[in-house]
């Protein structure tokens, strides 16, 4: 993440505490926004406030709702109830084309009889603007995305790379207060989406235009986003900065879809100020947490540990009152940098342990069958209720 990014996720983590002296102004108002299909509700009483500048990101599964509500944006379909504001004017009934939005659809749709400036200056002769002036937008959209030199072609002749930089220099000539992407970077390979991540971050920052991204992709909302709203069921969970959702989610939901968890449910058999502790019936010793959560004791509880927070050894821990099990390593992924480790413990549970390849070496440490301890520390643990 840019030095920029960073400080505009602490001035909206700021804002929304009410904390900053120079409070960011909304760009996007969602007020209790519900859409309903006959008897389906699709997006449940959503409210949510993007601020001018953010790569925001929706993230869910499919039929989550988060196209849906991408498309409310739009204008390409009306709320059942509730409001939607973009720069403090209300859109709920405003048609697509009168709203200070632009949307860049997953397959790209580009006109595929026109050339690579024909179709970024599509929107622009729409709009009347002169033709020098079209002229100078589309040479300046092309230079951003680095197509320059491909202006003649036609999108049958360019890569899939090319093709999506075309897209999106299309929907920024116009200049919008923000640009919507559904699924931006689905249709490229690992390596191109990857970079292509980097370049859009790059090019929103330098625009200074707000993006709203739907994506299904945890790795691509982590690597892009100021924050993220993960969805579930028409209804959004949780609103948070990519590192906070990580390491501190609200739900088991939350914990299990962004990122890989380990999820130990048990009743809460001590409650303090200061540290609870959960028995578990998956492992021999109770799980330690060194701090408090609101809950009461003897309700169920679940204590999620992030696979690469999970030490590995074939000796037992120093200390085993606490946070340990034994079992059996059944399966190794050998994934280049690190190594997935699938263990089993005695009481049958699987646990997953991800472990960095920090050295050269032609046999690992650690085998299958080989009898081991998983362990970790007690602030590495997050508890969730529900």
């Amino acid at each position: 993440m840019s030095q920029q990014a960073r400080s505009l996720q602490d001035q909206v983590a700021r804002t929304e505490k009410g904390e900053a002296s120079d409070l960011l102004k909304p760009l996007i108002q969602i007020e209790g926004v519900t859409k309903s299909f006959g008897d389906f509700v699709a997006v449940n009483n959503v409210s949510l406030t993007i601020y001018q500048g953010e790569l925001f990101s929706l993230l869910g599964g499919s039929g989550c709702g988060k196209t849906t509500l991408l498309r409310m944006l739009a204008g390409f379909e009306t709320p059942t109830s509730g409001r939607i504001l973009i720069d403090g004017q209300d859109m709920t009934r405003v048609p697509p084309y009168e709203r200070p939005v632009n949307m860049m659809f997953q397959s790209y749709a580009l006109f595929p009889h026109m050339t690579v400036e024909q179709n970024v200056a599509f929107g622009l002769k729409q709009d009347g603007l002169p033709r020098d002036q079209v002229r100078q937008r589309v040479a300046e959209m092309l230079d951003l995305v680095e197509l320059g030199h491909l202006g003649r072609r036609k999108p049958h002749e360019l890569s899939g790379g090319q093709r999506q930089r075309v897209a999106l220099a299309r929907a920024l000539a116009k200049r919008p207060k923000v640009l919507l992407l559904d699924e931006p970077l689905g249709a490229l390979d690992k390596k191109l989406r990857e970079r292509t991540q980097l370049e859009l971050v790059n090019i929103q920052e330098n625009l200074g235009i707000t993006f709203v991204v739907v994506t299904h992709d945890q790795e691509e909302a982590m690597t892009m986003s100021t924050r993220v709203a993960i969805m579930n069921q028409g209804r959004i969970l949780q609103v948070d900065t990519p590192h906070a959702m990580y390491e501190y989610p609200n739900t088991r939901f939350v914990a299990e879809f962004f990122g890989s968890v380990n999820i130990f449910e048990g009743p809460l058999l001590e409650d303090e100020p200061g540290h609870v502790v959960i028995g578990c019936p998956d492992l021999s010793v109770p799980i330690y947490v060194g701090h408090g959560i609101s809950s009461r004791e003897g309700a169920t509880v679940y204590a999620a540990v992030r696979p690469e927070k999970i030490a590995l050894s074939k000796e037992p821990p120093a200390d085993a009152t606490y946070n340990t099990a034994t079992g059996v390593v059944e399966d190794i992924v050998y994934l280049g940098g690190e190594s997935t480790y699938l263990v089993r413990l005695d009481s049958g549970r699987l646990v997953r342990v991800d472990l960095q390849n920090q050295t050269r070496s032609s046999e690992p440490e650690l085998t299958w069958h080989d009898r081991v301890h998983v362990s970790w520390e007690h602030s590495n643990v997050v508890v969730v209720t529900s």
